[in-house]
This record gives structure tokens, C-alpha cells and sequence, in this order.
């Protein structure tokens, strides 16, 4: 067997279960590697990444480095000594970081690739109707998540997941499917499979925006449900109403699909003392939760008792 030292680099709390799970199982974790702290919040005060405040209560080793090409930071990662680097959630690593430990630099990533490489799987994978994804691990190269894949671990997606359900069940699964891969690599038994990195099929998970996060009222119920269940909690669909001459921009959590035949415009909104929905191009979707400028997130029936909407207040 191969004595490991491993390097973990992540930032949020997708990784955060990843480490743990590693810590639980002895494996020799010689430093971890964040982001920088940063200001948040109405007072601007420095927030550390859930990786580092987990690191912290480990006692574990950490580097924050700006500038992942530094001088000084390469020095320290190399005196960390590791073989190994491990990777969840993290940045595009310079060839000079994954290419420095003697057993390589592999990565976590919350799809099956080769499909969804990018920033965002889990929620596209909701937002473009998909009915199962799951974890792959896979030793980094120079282009981002195309090299060489070592496992993958299928999971089903359910009606009623969000990103924030599917990303809990993909935590614990990645968790185990990264153990896996560390036991394979100690036993020096690697087997992986190149990835097509030319396939016009393959979809990606792009970064997300306001841009690509706003609700297009044209397509079916069906899609623009799965399109808000792909945003809840974080970053949120999102709708601009007009009302009483003030543009709203409205975060949307939860809905429900109300299947009813209709001639109205896609986007009519319809507004009554217990419900707000906005037409679909084949019924309407009852707005559940959301999140007025203003105020807290919360349900549709405790914004009317106390937030009043125009009779001609309208989606833009």
C-alpha cells in the first residue's frame, strides 16, 4: 500500500462534507487550500469559506492564496510535502499546482461527465429536465473537467428536488465515491477512461447569471418548474413585475403547476388575495414563495396579508 499525503483544495460546503468524510475515514490530510476571506454582509466584515472554518476546528494546515501562481505560495504547497491533491469546488488550477504531487490531482464533479462540465451542474441538470445525474471523479489536465476519468456514481432525480436537495444527496455520494478513489490510488490499482472531449451532444453547466436565470414565461409549466426547482435556494429564478410604476425584481423559490387551458398572453399575471400566478404557454404557475425587494423570503399567503399589488401590475 501507498503511503498517501494528501493536499484538499475546496471552497464551499459541498466540499466541506468531502473532507470530513476523508478525515473520518485516517486519511493523512497534510494541508487544505481556500479562498481568501472575504467582505460580506451589510458591515463588509471578512467571512472565511466553509472550508476553512471546518479546517480551523480540525486543526488542519491552510493556505489562502490570491494568486494560485505565486511564488510563495508554490514554495508552501511544495514544503506541505503531499502526493496526492484533491479537489471539490474549487478554481482552475495552473499546471504548475495539479501537475506537482507524485500521484496526480484528481477532482470531484457533480455530474456524470463528459456531460455538464462547468460551474453549475447540479442546477442544470434540474433546470433542463434531467432524470438522473450523479459524481464523477477525474484526474485534472489543462482544460476544465476533461481528463481522464477514474469512477462515476449515477444518482436518480426526483420530481420534488431542488439544487439544494440534489446537491445534499450528491455531497454524501461524492463523499464516498472520493474515499474510493483514495483507496484505489493507496492499492496503486488506477484504471481510467479518456473522456470525448469533441462530442456535439454533450451539454455544459455554464456559470450562472441574471441572464440565464430569468424566467422565460413562453415555455411549458413543466419546464418552468423544473427551471425554479433548479435555482432553489441559490442563486433564484427571478420575474420583473411592474407595479404602481415601480419595477419589482422578484426572486421565485417555489411553485405549483396549475394545469388549466387558457388564451391569455404567456406572462399575464393574475393576482388575488391568496394567490398570485403568471401564465405559462400551457396553464399557470402558482408563485409559492418568493422574495420582494425589501422584505424576507416567505409565502405567497404571508406577502398578500401585508404587500399590496396593483390591479394593472404586470410582468415585464
Amino acid at each position: 500500500m501507498r503511503d498517501v499525503k494528501i493536499v484538499f483544495m475546496g471552497t464551499p460546503d459541498f466540499a466541506v462534507g468531502v473532507l470530513k468524510k476523508l478525515i473520518e475515514k485516517g486519511k493523512n490530510i497534510v494541508g487544505v487550500i481556500t479562498s481568501p476571506d472575504k467582505p460580506a454582509g451589510r458591515g463588509r466584515k471578512l467571512r472565511q469559506s466553509a472550508v476553512k472554518e471546518y479546517a480551523l476546528s480540525q486543526g488542519l494546515t491552510i493556505l489562502q492564496p490570491k494568486n494560485l501562481k505565486d511564488k510563495i505560495f508554490l514554495e508552501e504547497l511544495k514544503g506541505l510535502q503531499a502526493n496526492l491533491q484533491i479537489v471539490v469546488a474549487f478554481r482552475m488550477l495552473p499546471k504548475v499546482v495539479w501537475d506537482m504531487p507524485e500521484y496526480g490531482t484528481f477532482n470531484l464533479h457533480a455530474s456524470l461527465l463528459p456531460q455538464y462540465r462547468g460551474a453549475a451542474p447540479i442546477n442544470w441538470v434540474i433546470m433542463n429536465e434531467e432524470k438522473k445525474t450523479g459524481v464523477t471523479t477525474f484526474f485534472i489536465d489543462e482544460k476544465i473537467d476533461t481528463g481522464a476519468i477514474i469512477l462515476k456514481k449515477e444518482v436518480k432525480i426526483n420530481k420534488e428536488d431542488t439544487v439544494g436537495t440534489l446537491h445534499d444527496k450528491l455531497m454524501i455520494i461524492g463523499s464516498k465515491l472520493v474515499v474510493k478513489t483514495v483507496a484505489l490510488i493507496e492499492a496503486n490499482n488506477i484504471e481510467t477512461v479518456k473522456q470525448d472531449k469533441n462530442d456535439d451532444t454533450l451539454k455544459e453547466a455554464p456559470k450562472l447569471s441574471s441572464d440565464n436565470t430569468k424566467i422565460n414565461w413562453n415555455q411549458s409549466s413543466k419546464k418552468i418548474n423544473c427551471f425554479i426547482r433548479g435555482l432553489n435556494p441559490y442563486p433564484a429564478a427571478w420575474v420583473n413585475i411592474l407595479n404602481n410604476d415601480t419595477e419589482l425584481n422578484i426572486k421565485v423559490y417555489d411553485c405549483e403547476i396549475e394545469k388549466e387551458k387558457h388564451n391569455v398572453l404567456p406572462g399575464t399575471l393574475v393576482i388575488s388575495k391568496k394567490e398570485l400566478k403568471i401564465a405559462s404557454k400551457n396553464g399557470w404557475i402558482k408563485i409559492k414563495e418568493l422574495k420582494v425587494p425589501g422584505k424576507r423570503k416567505m409565502g405567497i399567503k404571508s406577502l398578500l396579508n401585508g404587500f399590496s399589488f396593483a390591479e394593472d401590475a404586470k410582468v415585464l
